[in-house]
């Protein structure tokens, strides 16, 4: 199975770059490991990333393992709030060759995941 459907496609990364919101946004990532250690190789990859992240102003807000589930349809394994100076941000940061690099640790830990841009209330 290709990895596309773990990364925005060009055309999902247009849209949000033409959005007139401008302002920090923070990424809500619903995350799915596969079996066998996939955490383990997702947190390869988030140790990486987080330097690049920080290096560019965004930053973790929250990352943590999820527990009981109370109510809904599909199972996660973890959920991670990112936060970015605006969206143009997050599409040139997803975009870099290094973050391209360790995306094979991702692509090694996600089975599946969903990321919605989520804007602040202030």
């Amino acid at each position: 199975m290709s990895a596309d459907h773990l990364h925005p496609s060009p055309a999902m990364l247009a849209a949000l770059r033409g959005s007139p919101n401008t302002g920090r946004v923070v990424m809500l990532n619903l995350l799915k490991f596969k079996r066998g250690g996939g955490s383990k190789e997702y947190g390869k990859y988030a140790r990486a990333f987080e330097k690049i992240l920080n290096a560019h102003g965004g930053r973790f807000l929250f990352l943590g393992r999820c527990a009981e589930k109370l109510a809904g349809g599909e199972d996660w394994d973890a959920i991670a709030l990112v936060e970015y100076p605006s969206r143009l941000v997050f599409a040139h940061v997803v975009t870099l060759p290094e973050v391209k690099e360790i995306g094979v640790f991702r692509e090694a830990g996600l089975e599946r995941t969903v990321l919605y841009a989520i804007d602040p209330r202030d």
